[in-house]
């Protein structure tokens, strides 16, 4: 027997849809600047920092690029209230975002800070800057320009990680189609539309990100 489409089913769930799709953009932005500045904090130290510092920032980084996201983010929701730490579940989804993507940016970061040439270094060295001060004016500006696009995408796999906040009952894009599914038995028609609605999503994250490029780095839109 042929498998029957019907789609007028979901028309009475677009509020669940519309504040599943909100959630999502919010856990995003939110968590998405937060582990950029994260990552951009932990690149200057593995890269430029302290000794000290380094071995603490790496274990860091090794720890949360080697677990589970999921785990992670249990970790933080049932695992921290042990410890006298509560949190809602949206307040633990975005800190178990930061912390993750804080992670992978502090490598993707690292990596541009350290293909820049050691010529800029020294001009700031040579205009009396500090090594914080030459870092932030003449260092990382350009490595943020080399590493952008893989800086982009990983904050699209952040976006489609936040799928797994459905599993503390943020109520995100997933867990609005789990909610839609359980009620009107259509799984087939409400992931087509997650997976359309998480396409336009990462497109659009894509297209934010690029613009974003083109304020923060004049001189490459002028080259085009």
């Amino acid at each position: 027997m042929a498998y029957s489409f019907d789609f007028s089913s979901l028309g009475d769930y677009v509020p669940v849809i519309a504040k599943g799709v909100a959630v999502t953009v919010e856990l995003i932005v939110v968590g998405g600047a937060i582990g950029v500045a994260v990552g951009i904090a932990c690149a200057w130290a593995r890269a430029l920092g302290p000794g000290w510092l380094k071995p603490i920032v790496s274990a860091y980084v090794e720890l949360i690029r080697n677990t589970p996201f999921l785990i992670q983010l249990f970790f933080i929701f049932f695992g921290l209230p042990a410890a006298g730490v509560s949190l809602t579940e949206m307040q633990a989804a975005i800190l178990a975002m930061v912390v993750n993507l804080g992670a992978y940016a502090c490598e993707i970061i690292r990596a541009g800070i350290e293909a820049t040439p050691r010529g800029q270094f020294e001009a700031g060295a040579s205009l009396a800057m500090s090594p914080l001060q030459t870092f932030r004016h003449v260092v990382l500006v350009p490595a943020l320009q080399k590493i952008w696009p893989a800086l982009s995408s990983q904050m699209v796999i952040v976006m489609f990680g936040s799928a797994v906040c459905s599993q503390i009952s943020v109520e995100e894009l997933t867990f609005a189609a789990n909610f839609i599914q359980s009620r009107t038995f259509r799984a087939f028609e409400v992931y087509i539309l997650a997976t359309l609605i998480y396409l336009l999503l990462a497109v659009l994250l894509r297209q934010a990100m690029r613009g974003i490029g083109l304020i923060l780095f004049p001189r490459r839109r002028a080259a085009r």
